[in-house]
This record gives C-alpha cells, sequence and structure tokens, in this order.
C-alpha cells in the first residue's frame, strides 16, 4: 500500500495535471508579451489594450482573470533574472503552432503603438531562438502581424 502511494505522488510531481500546464503556459505568454511591451521603457495604453485583448481571446478569459494574469505574470517578469524560465515552459508546452501564434502575438504587442522599437524587435528575436523557431517562422509572423494591424 505504500509503495502505491509512493507511486502515485512521483508521477503526479513527474506529469503536472492539466490544469497546471495550462496555468503554467498561460503565465509563460503573458510575461513575455508584457516583456515587449515594456522593453522600450514605455507601456502604453495601446499596448495594454492589445495585450488584454490578446489574452482574452487565447486563453478565454474574463476582464477580472485577465487582469489577474496580467499583474502575476509583471511580478514574475519583474522577479525573473531572465527569459529562460518562460521560453523553457512555452517549450515544454507549447505545439511549434502555439509557438508560432505567440510570436505573432508579440508582433502585434510591438506593433501596437505604431512604433517598432529596436529593442522590441531584438527580444521577439530572441524568444523565437529560445522557443526554436526558424528565421522563416520568425519573419512570417512579423509580416502577419504587421498586415493585421
Amino acid at each position: 500500500m505504500l509503495n502505491k502511494i509512493l507511486d502515485f505522488f512521483q508521477n503526479e510531481i513527474k506529469q503536472p495535471s492539466q490544469e497546471l500546464t495550462d496555468q503554467q503556459r498561460r503565465l509563460a505568454s503573458a510575461a513575455l508579451l508584457i516583456e515587449v511591451a515594456t522593453i522600450d521603457h514605455k507601456f502604453d495604453q495601446k499596448e495594454l489594450s492589445s495585450l488584454s485583448l490578446l489574452l482574452k481571446e487565447n486563453f478565454s478569459l474574463s476582464d477580472e482573470e485577465c487582469t489577474e494574469l496580467t499583474e502575476l505574470a509583471k511580478a514574475e517578469r519583474d522577479n525573473s533574472t531572465s527569459l529562460y524560465q518562460f521560453t523553457q515552459l512555452v517549450n515544454q508546452h507549447c505545439s511549434h503552432q502555439e509557438k508560432f501564434n505567440l510570436l505573432k502575438d508579440m508582433w502585434t504587442v510591438a506593433y501596437a503603438d505604431g512604433n517598432l522599437d529596436k529593442y522590441e524587435e531584438y527580444i521577439i528575436r530572441k524568444v523565437a531562438d529560445l522557443i526554436h523557431m526558424a528565421h522563416g517562422d520568425f519573419i512570417r509572423a512579423k509580416h502577419e502581424s504587421r498586415d493585421h494591424t
């Protein structure tokens, strides 16, 4: 009996529940979008609106849930020393298409204020590399986002 209990806990630790995985994916995505919005030291209303709309659409969140996720992601991003903790979660829990959509969303936030800053482009390029996206996907996401803004 004791071995069965031990096995159960070891399996739960090795394989997190789907709910935890979804929460981690949401938090990682939100933190990376916030990184794009704040990298130029200007987090204006257009970028915040764009970010909120993307989070609501992508994760079917209410206004309150979106606000909570945004605040939590800001705090996590502020306390992190690198993007690795977020990109690692994306790599572990996202498909190629989800990664591509994240890149498109990052470009959408970058374009939201009408001014693409060189640091915004730099951070998107860095994330694309860290989540193992090909340069062609990076460019395609940029063009698709720019065409829809």
